[in-house]
């Protein structure tokens, strides 16, 4: 049976480009699923799932959406249908790969959809920002984006080329299988940073002479949301997620932020996990003239030419702490709280230029005030860098995995 492309897009608008990447996909020996999101004029293609269908599946019926008075409620509306439309696709067998073509509201309804499948499945998005900063497009998954060149209205010289790429594109990544790997290990998430890359290191060789597979993700903002998508997908066995850096710049305002629901992935899924407040001593900004005003007295370091660090001071430390303990205390399975009392970080190690025991003392406070009772929290009198620090958290991980 043949495998099938789905294709997503306004058929009113977009219908004759979609006719041809249809047409080229078929060709190469695929089926393919037209999912109309259109909502204004009538489609000049025919759907396999029709705009009403994508907009009852969102919540609305169709006829009142088309007045143009409210776009941004339409866009919303066919974006959740989309998405769910698609999922049941995909949980039905029906996808194998997406492709999606469009401008900025096509892109944004379309990848909202694409967002919602595992990272693997094939997502190619032929767009007018396809050029530009993609990432609030992308989120966390292996979305590929064709910059369209010119607008997708019409078929010339330039865009037959570009759709003729974006078809062969993806009918490789849908025909294309994977080769079998014997005996696959268990994966593993680790979240590290510049300043806990020894610990890591150290506890990903312990877990890999065990037999699981560590993935390690820098914990840049985009980094942890990776993680967190990883392990919603079901793909996680367990989690060291001993660097949880990204949360003192959600608190702060720095630039790294992985968002709010940072840390709550493995504990909703009742993923095994141990916690750690890895490098909660900084906050990123860019160069050391993007430092905001209200920070340029606080104590700075220049990590390189791009990225400055700043400090953060007791108040922070605590509503770190605070965020710490309130997403662990969702795990639905086991859970452990490591502290480093020598210090969070490289930078923060005694005589080092961010030893702070107060600020430490007051995030550790925040999270033990915090836990919920039963909750383990162990403290460990090493720097989170030291060999026996990075040794305890392996050896816990793979008590909870044994057990």
């Amino acid at each position: 049976m043949a495998k099938t492309v789905v294709l997503v897009g306004a058929m009113d608008t977009k219908g004759k480009e979609f006719a041809f990447v249809k047409g080229l996909i078929e060709r190469q020996g695929l089926s393919t699923l037209v999912v109309d999101f259109g909502v204004m004029d009538k489609p000049s293609i025919a759907s396999d799932i029709t705009r009403e269908e994508v907009a009852r599946a969102g919540g609305k019926e169709l006829s009142l959406l088309r007045s143009g008075e409210h776009k941004d409620e339409a866009m919303t509306v066919m974006a959740a249908g989309l998405a769910a439309v698609v999922g049941r696709l995909h949980a039905e067998g029906r996808l194998d790969g997406i492709l999606g073509m469009g401008g900025s509201g096509g892109t944004s309804i379309a990848t909202a959809a694409m967002r919602d499948l595992p990272i693997g499945i094939p997502k190619v998005m032929v767009s007018t920002v396809g050029g530009g900063d993609v990432s609030a497009y992308a989120g966390s998954k292996d979305i590929v984006f064709i910059p369209s060149i010119v607008d997708v209205a019409g078929i010339n010289r330039i865009s037959r080329a570009i759709y003729a790429s974006a078809a062969g594109a993806i009918s490789g990544m849908v025909g294309i299988t994977p080769p079998a790997v014997k005996d696959e290990k268990p994966l593993i998430t680790a979240s590290m940073f510049g300043n806990t890359t020894k610990c890591v290191d150290h506890a990903r060789g312990i877990m890999e002479k065990a037999g699981y597979e560590v993935l390690v993700f820098h914990a840049t903002g985009s980094g942890g949301r990776t993680m967190e998508s990883l392990i919603n997908d079901g793909f996680i066995t367990g989690s060291l997620d001993l660097t949880t850096t990204e949360l003192a710049d959600e608190v702060c305002g720095g630039v790294l932020s992985a968002g709010p629901d940072r840390m709550k992935a493995a504990a909703t899924k009742g993923v095994p996990t141990v916690v750690a407040p890895g490098c909660v001593d900084m906050c990123n900004f860019w160069g050391v003239d993007t430092v905001p005003e209200k920070y340029r007295r606080r104590n700075l370091y220049k990590w390189n030419p791009n990225v400055t660090l700043m400090r953060t001071n007791v108040e922070e430390n605590t509503a770190i702490g605070k965020m710490i303990a309130h997403a662990v205390n969702l795990s639905k399975g086991k859970v452990a709280v490591l502290l480093p009392l020598k210090g969070v970080s490289m930078l923060d190690s005694p005589g080092k230029e961010y030893w702070d025991v107060k600020a430490d003392s007051a995030c550790f406070s925040a999270i033990k005030d915090n836990l919920k009772p039963g909750i383990p929290v162990t403290e460990v009198d090493f720097n989170i860098n030291d060999p026996e620090f990075a040794q305890k958290a392996a050896e816990l991980l793979l008590d909870m995995l044994k057990a």
